[in-house]
């Protein structure tokens, strides 16, 4: 095989990155209002085209030696086993999984330098100019893990939206919004326009707003805005928690042990693992900006962010040896580059005090996410036994989501 190229730099530099990507643009979908549950959905064109922008991006941030933020010690061109790892959803059609395969191609576009050459001399090119097979890419289908749709068949946060319906903020809000929903009964075909359907109002809306022609031309100025606006504000709502360790936040609880071994893994030199890749859908961001606080300083990120938008959590080493967590954000094709988000008030914090405040709330495994839950029996919970748990349903701590 060619020989991998890679550059290597004594000079200050990342050390590594964790990502966490949207997927593209794709096709509609409902998600029920109960229990967050949703239909299948698929990639389309536009998705893929905006994913392997991202990828891009990416490739242009950390794998480009003229970069201020090119991560020491990786290869540019081709592709390195041990250097990527990459996660990603596999359920609910192939919105997801196939967003990481469009974000890998931007990443580590064909090039004939991945050729090998042959013992009779003969040199072989991969397919379509040197596509690169990315590997290291791991799977998630729903039934195997909750980790990356952990809001999923979980008792709890059902409770969490329940008594998000029954407050008087979203009785008001929906008071507020009633005439708007009133007036956009005409355009949303067999869409309820119940203000807690307001995910499926809006996401009906922008997908006809793009896709068809004869909508996009008569929709009233300021509709698609306000159905984002008052999406936006029940998602926030939806995803967040009073409590860090609620379970209005457990779409990134259940991802934060994933961030925490990848980036403590790259503090240590005998791993070459340079960018880990989490894809996604949008509810974790959501989650994680109020976690970390980052709403604080940028209250215009709590709303969901745009298809193909990207976290990153880049890790250094500062000038006393130690290694440090800086929170960056992308809101899709709409940002051209990075902002810089800062993280209980600092724009970097290290990576001990990163954990620390943050430790405490994630669930590490099926059995707390089981616990969490108040589920006994779905996506994998009815191998634990739970007849002597006395705090199980609550019983003993008053504990309810």
């Amino acid at each position: 095989m060619a020989s991998t190229t890679t550059t290597t730099t004594t000079a200050a530099g990342l050390i590594g990155v964790v990502l966490l990507a949207r997927h593209g643009e794709r096709t509609s979908y409902y998600q029920s209002p109960t229990t967050y549950s949703s239909t299948q959905a698929y990639i389309s064109p536009l998705g893929e085209q905006q994913e392997f922008e991202l990828g891009s991006f990416l490739r242009n941030t950390y794998l480009n030696p003229d970069s201020p933020t090119f991560i020491q010690n990786t290869s540019i061109d081709v592709v390195r086993v041990d250097e990527l790892t990459v996660r990603a959803d596999a359920g609910g059609g192939n919105v997801i999984l196939n967003s990481a395969y469009a974000l890998l191609q931007g990443l580590y576009p064909a090039t004939n330098k991945s050729a090998i050459t042959l013992g009779d001399g003969t040199v072989v090119l991969p397919p379509l100019g040197g596509y690169q097979y990315v590997p290291g890419k791991s799977s998630l289908e729903f039934w195997q893990a909750p980790s990356l749709t952990s809001w999923m068949d979980c008792e709890y946060f059902q409770d969490h939206l329940a008594r998000i319906y029954a407050s008087s903020a979203f009785i008001n809000m929906s008071t507020t919004a009633a005439p708007f929903l009133t007036a956009l009964e005409p355009y949303l075909g067999s869409v309820s326009n119940n203000f807690s359907n307001m995910w499926n109002i809006y996401d009906h809306v922008n997908f006809q707003y793009t896709y068809n022609k004869t909508y996009y031309e008569t929709l009233p100025p300021t509709f698609l805005q306000q159905a984002r606006y008052y999406s936006d504000w029940l998602q926030r709502n939806v995803f967040t928690d009073s409590k860090q360790d609620g379970v209005g936040q457990i779409s990134i609880r259940t991802l934060l042990p994933e961030v925490f071994w990848a980036l403590g893994n790259m503090t240590k030199t005998s791993n070459q693992v340079r960018m880990n890749i989490q894809e996604v859908d949008y509810k974790p961001f959501i989650s994680l900006f109020n976690v970390t606080n980052a709403t604080v300083t940028d209250p215009d990120i709590t709303g969901t962010v745009n298809y193909a938008s990207v976290v990153a959590l880049e890790l250094s080493q500062n000038s006393q040896g130690q290694h440090e967590v800086s929170m960056k954000f992308k809101n899709g094709t709409e940002d051209s580059q990075f902002r810089q988000l800062k993280m209980f008030g600092n724009t970097s914090i290290t990576l001990d005090s990163f954990i620390n405040q943050l430790s405490w709330t994630a669930i590490n495994s099926t059995n707390e996410w089981c616990f969490s839950c108040n589920q006994t029996i779905l996506r994998g919970c009815s191998v634990f036994n739970y007849s002597k748990d006395p705090f199980l349903h609550g019983y003993g701590t008053g504990y309810t989501g």
